[in-house]
């Protein structure tokens, strides 16, 4: 378990802190924060507490996220030192004006600058030696491919490393540009101990922090995140970075490097996605006549199915009454009024793909015996409508396997497809014994997560195949031959 007090004595403040406030009215009073400002703090139930451990803090790169960020540390009682190639951006930091428009920044970056909280340099040797933590906020734009253009990043994480180079004490090194997973421990650490000469762990840290600010509302997003998510490459990592959040979210969530590059990726996908899916929607509802805000004001209520964690787990495909049929039902609507729904469209396709890609897992074990256990579309009920684990089981016999079901609600001879002799082949592939699943196949493909399920995984020799597709609990994952679906 990460233990955050146990580094803080590594990374002392050289100067005493000017801000010792519990609150943000008495801020308010000393001039500190304008009334907006002050607003933006209040809004949250636990009032954010100045730091009274003062951080040196550079920022490098002084765009959306680095401007912001230089103003809302200085506030919280860092001292901050702002860094950019660009010498009209540092000119305006350093006097206080802000670089871009944003509500609010500009009278947070005049507060810093009138409480000297806040300079800013084109140099960046003399940033890192002069703060503890440096945060790295240079933009990755696209390449013509699509693919992500890391030549501005490197170079300011090559002139890093020639920085740390001539320092004797620690220095943490924070990431915050949107890269693919794998970039700062494959690219960007090797830079760093290439060019520094310095051991990763002992001579600097590095994490990998997200930002989710949103332009328009940006200081109020830092104020209060959606999330603070550190990745990080050790504890001690970790710990630091983590002091640079503490007043303003008590839940920090601690990751791997990897994930938390991935998480922003992950994000703004979804985000495209949902103002898409409401576009067609909207344009569906205005062929139809209806009221598309009225539709999707009801839809957001429903806070239990619609607007919240549910169906966001990867795991096997969907089916049942409902979604298939409805989602095709409304590719039809679109269909008949002439509307062009591209995401929708696809839905179902994207589903079926989800099952084929399954037969690819198992096609790719080289086994000739397949049980499965679980029929119906779901755990808990004897619904067969589109059952994605029927719909493998009639692919998998199709393609010469032998297959074995079991289902404990798939009791007796029913009628499991309209072609005869399928319908035969189904119900002749019903297992009812677990152990006699276990014994005669040589992969177990598992669709219901009941109790029974883990019977049968414990049952299973080391050298039967346990293929995943409801991500089973941890100790069941450790086991030899354990093959997750899409984890």
């Amino acid at each position: 378990m990460l233990n955050i007090n146990s580094y803080t004595n590594d990374l002392q403040p050289n100067i005493e802190t000017k801000f010792t406030y519990s609150s943000n009215d008495l801020l308010f009073k000393k001039g500190l924060l304008t009334i907006n400002e002050s607003n933006l703090l209040n809004k949250s139930k636990d009032k954010i507490k100045i730091n009274s451990k003062r951080l040196e803090i550079s920022i490098i790169g002084l765009g959306y996220v680095g401007s912001v960020s230089c103003a809302c540390f200085s506030s919280l009682g860092h001292q901050v030192i702002g860094v950019d190639p660009d010498t009209n951006k540092v000119d305006a930091i350093a006097a206080g004006n802000s670089p871009i428009i944003e509500p609010n920044l500009g009278s947070l970056l005049e507060r810093a600058y009138d409480s000297k909280n806040l300079t800013a340099t084109s140099n960046i040797e003399n940033a890192i030696s002069s703060s503890n933590i440096t945060l790295v906020s240079v933009g990755t734009p696209s390449n013509k491919d699509g693919s992500c253009d890391l030549s501005y990043l490197k170079n300011a994480t090559k002139q890093i490393a020639q920085s740390l180079a001539k320092k004797h004490h620690y220095h943490l090194i924070v990431f915050r540009s949107t890269v693919p997973p794998t970039t700062t421990k494959n690219i960007l650490i090797p830079i760093l101990e290439q060019y520094s000469s310095k051991k990763l762990g002992q001579d600097f840290g590095i994490c990998f922090n997200p930002e989710f600010l949103r332009e328009g509302t940006a200081i109020d997003d830092f104020y209060h995140p959606p999330k603070t998510v550190i990745g990080a490459i050790d504890d001690k990592s970790a710990a630091y970075a983590s002091r640079l959040y503490q007043c303003v979210d008590k839940n920090i969530i601690i990751t791997s490097i990897e994930a938390a590059e991935f998480v922003k990726y992950i994000d703004n996908t979804w985000h495209a996605l949902k103002v898409s899916f409401a576009n067609e929607v909207g344009r569906l509802c205005k062929a139809m006549h209806v009221d598309s805000h009225e539709v999707m004001n009801m839809f957001l209520k429903d806070e239990k199915l619609n607007i919240s964690p549910n169906y966001l787990k990867p795991g096997f495909a969907f089916g049942g009454s409902c979604l298939p049929k409805d989602t095709r039902g409304i590719v039809n609507m679109a269909k008949q009024k002439q509307v062009n729904i591209p995401i929708i469209k696809h839905i179902n396709q994207s589903n079926y793909f989800h099952i084929e890609h399954t037969i690819q897992l198992i096609n790719n074990l080289a086994v000739s015996h397949v049980g499965i256990v679980g029929l119906t579309f779901k755990s808990d009920t004897g619904d067969l409508r589109e059952s994605p684990s029927l719909e493998l089981l009639k692919r998998l016999l199709t393609a010469g396997y032998s297959v074995q079901f079991y289902d404990p609600n798939i009791h007796s001879f029913q009628v499991l497809d309209i072609d005869s002799n399928m319908n035969k082949k189904l119900n002749e592939a019903r297992c009812n014994n677990v152990i006699e699943l276990v014994k005669n196949n040589h992969a177990i493909v598992i669709t219901h997560k009941k109790n029974y399920t883990e019977q049968i995984v414990r049952m299973s020799s080391p050298d039967k195949h346990i293929i995943d597709v409801v991500h089973l609990k941890k100790s069941i994952r450790n086991r030899a031959n354990y093959h997750g679906l899409c984890w």
